[in-house]
């Protein structure tokens, strides 16, 4: 190698890892956001598909839960147990936890209950997996191992609390 070379190449290096750096910190910051928005936009457009009116299930909600959806378990099929009670559950959960998911409040458990909530459609609907609850387990899985990331209400609210403590946050 020529001393030219060896030149470049020490002035070289120092330049990718600077450019490297700053990629990893734009990924901190984005990454958690858009995973948590990826996450809720479906849960959230069957939420809205769940309601007629305020504080009122659909007809077609009802129905659904109560004749159509069965959860596929050991070969059989069963009907939920109080379909009625499952619906208004699933309608409210459908709603109010993308709200605090792309929020980043209680993000970490929020996305834990959108896993089991992912893991009970693939029971009534086990052909979905490929297509769709193996990504929805996917974002969950990581949001719940990154956390809320630094754009949101939880990271707010932890570094609120250490300033008041007049402790470093993590």
């Amino acid at each position: 190698m020529s001393q030219l070379e060896a030149t470049a190449k020490g002035h070289f290096a120092p330049m990718v890892c600077k450019a490297a750096e700053l990629i990893r910190k734009f990924g901190w910051l984005v990454a958690p956001p858009l995973l948590r928005i990826a996450l809720a936009l479906p849960f959230f457009r069957s939420g809205l598909t769940r309601w007629d009116g305020v504080l009122s299930i659909s007809p077609a909600t009802l129905y659904l839960f109560e004749n159509q959806f069965k959860l596929h378990i050991f070969g059989s099929a069963y009907a939920f147990p109080a379909p009625d009670v499952v619906a208004l559950v699933v309608a409210m959960a459908e709603i109010t936890l993308p709200v605090l998911l792309v929020l980043g409040l209680a993000t970490r458990f929020v996305a834990l209950a959108l896993l089991v909530m992912t893991c009970v459609i693939q029971l009534v609907f086990p052909d979905g997996w490929a297509n769709f609850h193996l990504y929805w387990a996917s974002l969950a899985v990581g949001i719940m191992a990154l956390g809320p990331g630094p754009l949101s209400l939880d990271h707010l609210i932890v570094h609120s609390m250490h300033a008041r403590n007049g402790t470093t946050s993590p």
